[in-house]
């Protein structure tokens, strides 16, 4: 039977890949963007498979009359991808409020306003299998993208707590944490303003940036499909083979570190 998909962010990267991909298997497709026309073409490629809607997640009072659109375009809800953000490029010191604020909007609460438009949806049909996109930055952060790194822990912790609740709906979580990929997502990111203290370090981490491979994102489709296919998927699933590694060695690191404090924490109880 196919699914019915709602796609957040479907204009490029991930999102345009997955929804694609999901039309073209024979899935419906509800693919939003902020930018109505990013999306467009899909129905002259799929037709009524697909609906594009324009959605801006950070516009509070759209967002619950986009999803129900959704929903009553197909009549249901089977997939939810929160998919849609941006990142910042800034040390910690050098982002400002305005910039800080704006990214949460966007990475955090612009997902927890979908996931409130939509539970109640999901609840009613007593299934439902919600896909949120966050980040190997959000379990191993790097530098000069902190506060976004920051928005995807903070969905990691989201989502944890979300599928506890939402277990008894017959409702699913999966974490999708990719790794780095060769999309266009870059390109959105927005920049804080440089202070030359932190020139050098810039430099220095801006070119190993660059030396790092990244993986084609056409490849995740066939992981995504088996995730949102199977009876009892995973609360978290990696994307990329780089990633785990990383988890691993920082994981030994905190609990070394835990373990030779641990007389000064247990002395604190």
């Amino acid at each position: 039977m196919s699914k019915v998909w709602l796609i957040t962010g479907a204009s490029r990267g991930f999102g345009r890949i997955w929804a694609e991909a999901a039309l073209q298997r024979g899935d419906k497709v509800v693919a939003t963007a902020r930018n109505l026309e990013s999306v467009a073409d899909f129905t002259e490629r799929f037709g009524n498979a697909v609906l594009p809607l324009q959605l801006d997640v950070t516009d509070a009072a759209r967002v619950p009359e986009a999803v129900k659109k959704a929903f009553n375009r197909f009549g249901r809800i089977d997939v939810l991808v929160n998919n849609a953000g941006y990142s910042l490029i800034a040390t910690t010191e050098e982002a400002t409020d305005e910039q800080i604020a704006d990214l949460f909007d966007a990475n955090y609460i612009g997902v927890v306003r979908v996931l409130r438009a939509a539970l109640p949806l999901l609840r009613q049909q007593g299934s439902g299998h919600i896909l949120g996109v966050t980040s190997s930055l959000g379990v191993v952060p790097a530098p000069l993208i902190g506060v976004y790194a920051a928005t995807k822990a903070a969905a990691e912790s989201l989502h944890e707590s979300l599928a506890k609740e939402v277990a008894q709906f017959g409702i699913k979580v999966t974490m999708i944490e990719p790794g780095a990929y060769a999309t266009e997502f870059g390109k959105s990111a927005t920049r804080a303003v440089p202070l030359e203290v932190y020139d050098a370090f810039r430099r220095d981490f801006m070119a190993a940036l660059m030396k790092l491979e990244r993986e084609n994102p056409k490849a995740t489709v066939e992981a995504l499909f088996k995730v949102v296919d199977a009876e009892q998927p995973p609360l978290r699933l990696i994307l990329g083979s780089t990633t785990l590694p990383q988890i691993r060695s920082t994981y030994a690191d905190r609990f070394a570190t835990w373990e030779a404090w641990q007389a000064v924490s247990d002395a604190a109880q």
